[in-house]
């Protein structure tokens, strides 16, 4: 035990009254607050557990900032001391944790607090350095920004002082922005500090990447180029002791935007590293309203190492502000499962089934009846409808072939939950794992990185591939905006989806709509309740040369409209699947409810790969603040001015408006 509280019972409990924390002495990130002693600060990131902070002061003062940007105020719920009066761990909470203890006034004060659960605990390291260890982000109760100056806990006239604080040269400025900084840690062993293009020190170990000559040149060649492009260009540097470069993480605006669109489902392609690339790249990898591939961040690992992965993913965490994704897929990999589980533990793990079965020939070639222990695999793997069903076959292959002590089949059974398509139904997946026999997923860099391609020559491809994918998506955007989807068939359902649904969706569905025919008996088994069981027959290609008639269960709601198929196509692919759409076609529904109409396939959401900046905590005194917030805005007019011929005019006529108006203003002055 490295400390004990002078508080063994607390008088401040997790949930019991505590007085608003006055924090005493003074505080490096004093210098953020305003002239007026309110705080301010440039949309301040999330707490995400791993961040590190000077002094038990910065903590509070950061979350204090956060509380404010999103509208709820700070107390100070615990405070844990060693027997040298030294504080060691904290706890701080939403001013409306807890209840107020019971008064015997007479009119007592009405009760303003919910028992939110929303906090931060944070404990002092080694290093000397405080380090969050846990975080609550979900309150139980409305909060809103504008009401954040309402609370005490916003009104300090700064830390431990009184005096105003100035914001006039660039060097404050500067340590304004760097607020929203954080500190990556792993396992207590350094730290490296995420800011706008700042190298620090960090882990103790000597690994380092691999750099042939003109590389380290390249890369911040290409970083100093994506700075003046792009003013939310994001990276982290991770050092070694000795200086050297280690780690290496990136994102441009577009994948930050992107990842609010499309952040749902996050898949991992981490193939460089296991087939040995002379670019060690790790890629972050989503996919559209069109069901293309986009990218979300790049990163360059020395090694695949639970601490590098570690490291890795809350660098790309922090950036995406702290917002992890409801699913994350990676290959089958140790060292990525520890790391997933340590810095995504909400999210659910899925491991890549094309990468498993890609394997197969590799690891079960050489035993006897290789074919046939093939074909077992594959007929458990993707026929079966149900656990029970797949469990008997998989018990029944391992049986027969005498595969009992098959290391590499234990574990891909012990992972059953997280490749088997069977036990993932309820997961939302949004296509992007492949759940077919032979299919193969392809990486996003394909055509511009091969195992032989140097860091050199990747970064002058690097552009030509974001580009490629971007023009892409423009044109997809233009096909399914500016042309009618030719429809095979005039089925409502797919007239009904055609109004709403991008093209390249819309032809996939279409491949359910067809489907519909081959599904040739639709019977009702079972009718209690609201809830009504049908048996939907189909016949359907097995092993690619023959075809057998399975059965598929279909439940089906009237009342609230729902309609559920064993086959679970709705989750895997994010469209209904025939046999659902048979059961809503045999009772007369003309619509498919609007629960399974997905927003993330609409052509007519606008999608601005801009990020969105307010003008909070801008100083329109300072003319640092003010050439910052022009930039970012006037990025903004050139996204939208360059999308078509007539954009661009009005804007050049809007701009040049602008300049004279602003030319006339001088000349008076």
């Amino acid at each position: 035990m490295d400390g004990v509280s002078l508080n063994t019972d607390p008088v401040v409990d997790d949930d019991a009254d505590a007085d608003e924390f006055e924090i005493e002495g003074d505080c490096g990130m004093a210098k953020c607050i305003s002239q007026s002693g309110v705080i301010q600060g440039e949309n301040p990131l999330p707490p995400v557990v791993g961040m590190e902070f000077d002094s038990y002061e910065d903590v509070y003062y950061f979350y204090n900032c956060y509380a404010k940007e999103q509208g709820f105020g700070v107390r100070v719920s615990n405070t844990w001391y060693r027997k040298t009066k030294e504080r060691y761990r904290g706890k701080l909470s939403c001013s409306s944790a807890g209840f107020k203890k019971k008064s015997e006034a007479n009119r007592p004060r009405p009760e303003t607090r919910t028992g939110c659960p929303a906090m931060i605990k944070f404990r002092l390291m080694e290093n000397k350095r405080w380090r969050i260890i846990e975080v609550e982000l979900d309150h139980n109760h409305l909060i809103s920004a504008v009401s954040g100056k309402f609370y005490k806990s916003h009104k300090q006239l700064g830390i431990g002082t009184k005096r105003a604080l100035h914001l006039d040269s660039a060097e404050e400025v500067q340590k304004v922005r760097l607020f929203r900084t954080v500190v990556i840690d792993v396992e207590g062993n350094g730290s490296v500090e995420v800011s706008s293009g700042e190298f620090r020190s960090s882990h103790n170990q000597t690994s380092q990447l691999r750099l042939k000559d003109g590389d380290a040149q390249a890369i911040h060649n290409y970083f100093s180029h994506l700075q003046l492009i792009d003013p939310n260009f994001f990276y982290v540097v991770d050092l070694n002791e000795k200086g050297c470069l280690r780690n290496l993480f990136w994102s441009n605006t577009r994948s930050r935007v992107a990842y609010g669109y499309f952040g749902d489902v996050v898949a991992v392609d981490t193939i460089c590293l296991t087939d040995k690339y002379q670019v060690p790249l790790v890629s972050f990898i989503g996919v559209n309203h069109h069901g293309q591939s986009v990218l979300l961040g790049c990163g360059l690992l020395a090694g695949d190492t639970i601490e590098a992965c570690t490291w890795l993913f809350r660098a790309w965490l922090t950036c995406m502000l702290g917002r992890p994704p409801q699913v994350i897929i990676t290959d089958q990999c140790r060292t990525l499962q520890a790391a997933v589980a340590d810095v995504f533990p909400r999210a659910f793990h899925c491991l890549c089934l094309p990468r498993i079965m890609q394997k197969v020939p590799e690891k079960l070639g050489g035993l006897y009846e290789y074919e046939s222990i093939r074909m077992a695999l594959n007929n458990a793997v993707y026929y079966s409808l149900r656990p029970e069903e797949f469990e008997a076959t998989w018990e029944d292959m391992i049986h027969h072939y005498r595969l009992r002590n098959h290391v590499w089949l234990q574990m891909l059974y012990e992972d059953r939950r997280q490749w088997v398509p069977v036990y993932l139904k309820e997961i939302f997946l949004a296509g992007m794992l492949l759940t077919r026999p032979n299919e193969v997923v392809e990486s996003f860099f394909d055509g511009y990185l091969d195992k032989h391609t140097s860091l050199k020559e990747f970064l002058d491809k690097y552009d030509q591939a974001l580009q490629a994918n971007h023009q892409l998506e423009v044109l997809a955007d233009m096909e399914s905006r500016n042309s009618g989807f030719m429809l095979q068939s005039r089925c409502y359902f797919e007239l009904q989806l055609a109004k709403l649904y991008t093209n390249n969706i819309l032809r996939k569905f279409e491949r359910e709509v067809e489907g519909m025919y081959s599904c040739f008996c639709t019977r009702q088994i079972n009718g209690e309740g609201e809830v009504i069981t049908y048996m939907v027959r189909e016949q359907i290609e097995v092993d690619g040369n023959r075809r057998e008639c399975r059965d598929f269960e279909v439940l089906y709601n009237a009342t609230e409209m729902e309609v559920l198929c064993v086959c679970g196509l709705f989750n895997f692919k994010g469209y209904l699947c025939r046999h659902a759409l048979s059961v809503l076609h045999q009772n007369g529904i003309e619509e498919i409810p609007p629960q399974y109409v997905v927003s993330r396939w609409r052509k007519d959401i606008k999608r601005s790969y801009v990020l969105n900046h307010s003008n909070g905590g801008i100083d329109i005194n300072n003319p640092v603040h003010r050439y910052d917030h022009l930039y970012k805005c006037i990025m903004q007019v050139v996204e939208e001015g360059r999308k078509s011929e007539v954009r661009y005019k009005d804007t050049v006529q809007a701009l040049d408006q602008i300049l004279r108006k602003l030319n006339l203003v001088e000349g008076r002055l």
